[in-house]
């Protein structure tokens, strides 16, 4: 342990250390527990002694930033503090954490929520940049009460179902960031003020969307879908048909928005005639058997198709993003309005009409539901039934459109 009486010019002589991570320590002969901290490129005062059995060691500065003896008279403060039991590191983590802002928390969350989807990123994201913007700086400890309320008044305004996705998010950062503690373990941002929207009973009722095409319906509709393809009006042939066969396999498959959207050729299998999504919003593989009409559709894309996506696009990811547009144009078309959740509530209902020939196990596993009952651990789905339920789905549809339009899909 070297050393030396800690002056400028004294620092000013010692060397730096050779190597990249390389330190070399220097204490001072007349002040015990003053020191420098030498690396290959800095040169960094200390306080160092034992606080409650263990070695703390607190930096006070750069040399040439501050001199010598402003750092010695800082170590004396620190030195000080540490006599009584106080590390100086804990209380600095400490007085840093009560000023934390809520993007930061929103930083270390994400960080460690490694394993969200995509979607539910960008729905963070947006809750985050849009709804909470002029939040994002500001300190944890400054969000009140009053303020989540006034917030959750002014998004409702806008979207009551947005406003309670905002809110509930804004819940997850503040229980998150209950786990920031002082060295006696108590929490250091203990209020979660979103609890007032809970105790006020103030959180929107949303009630549950129930639209979808009915069968009187589905000719209107898949003319309208069709008809995308001869209207050079609306974006490129290829998106026109990639949106249109995409419309089609919602309807054939019940199919979550993005799960169709992002089909690759590597979810299609021909050889065994089965569609396979990965990582499902469940967290479980779902398989579906393809009908005799998917299967042909499926076909004839993969026959035009020179990229993997099963629906190019002029998108930045070379697949549709956004079909909204030539959605509209079919609501426009056929006067139904619809969205693309629409579509699977539209294969849940004619499966359930078709409920006399498909048991509600086989139900659920078309639309890939979690269940609780034991009983539907226990059953294991043939595959060909299953196919068989997928199959009458399909030969319901095709009875309720044109026969020429079937012809032409197959």
């Amino acid at each position: 342990m070297a050393r030396i009486k800690l002056s400028k010019s004294k620092v000013d002589e010692l060397p730096f250390t050779e190597q990249a991570g390389a330190q070399a320590f220097y204490y001072d002969t007349e002040l015990k527990g003053f020191g420098l901290r030498i690396s290959n490129k800095t040169k960094t005062y200390i306080a160092e002694t034992k606080v409650q059995g263990k070695t703390v060691r607190v930096s006070l500065g750069r040399h040439g930033v501050v001199t010598a003896e402003e750092a010695r008279k800082e170590a004396k403060v620190q030195l000080a503090a540490m006599t009584k039991d106080v590390n100086p590191n804990q209380v600095q983590r400490e007085n840093r954490i009560k000023t934390i802002t809520l993007n930061e928390v929103y930083t270390h969350y994400m960080a460690a929520r490694k394993s969200l989807k995509p979607s539910t990123k960008r729905d963070y994201k947006t809750c985050i940049e849009v709804y909470l913007k002029d939040w994002m700086h500001k300190p944890m400890l400054d969000i009140t009460r009053d303020m989540v309320e006034s917030k959750h008044k002014e998004i409702s305004e806008k979207s009551e179902a947005r406003a309670n996705l905002a809110m509930r998010f804004l819940r997850a950062l503040f229980n998150f960031a209950a786990e920031y503690r002082d060295a006696k373990g108590r929490v250091l941002i203990a209020d979660n003020p979103v609890r007032r929207l809970s105790a006020k009973k103030i959180w929107n009722k949303i009630k549950l969307r129930s639209n979808y095409i009915q069968p009187h319906q589905l000719k209107a509709w898949w003319d309208a879908v069709w008809a995308l393809k001869n209207d050079p009006t609306r974006g490129s042939t290829q998106d026109r048909e990639s949106v249109r066969d995409y419309l089609l396999v919602l309807l054939f498959t019940g199919l979550r928005r993005e799960e169709a959207l992002s089909l690759t050729w590597d979810n299609i299998n021909f050889e065994s005639k089965t569609l396979k999504i990965f990582d499902t919003k469940n967290r479980s593989d779902h398989e579906l058997p393809l009908s005799n009409f998917l299967f042909n559709l499926f076909m004839r894309r993969k026959k035009d198709n020179t990229c993997n996506w099963v629906f190019p696009g002029s998108g930045k990811l070379g697949r549709i993003i956004d079909p909204r547009k030539l959605m509209q144009k079919v609501e426009e078309t056929s006067g139904i309005s619809f969205t693309s959740h629409d579509m699977r509530r539209t294969f849940a209902s004619i499966v359930n009409m078709l409920g006399d020939s498909i048991s509600y196990y086989t139900v659920k596993r078309l639309l890939n539901h979690k269940s609780s009952d034991v009983t539907a651990g226990y059953i294991q789905h043939n595959p060909e039934k299953l196919r068989e339920a997928m199959q009458a789905v399909s030969d319901f549809i095709l009875k309720n459109v044109t026969v020429s339009a079937a012809i032409e899909a197959a």
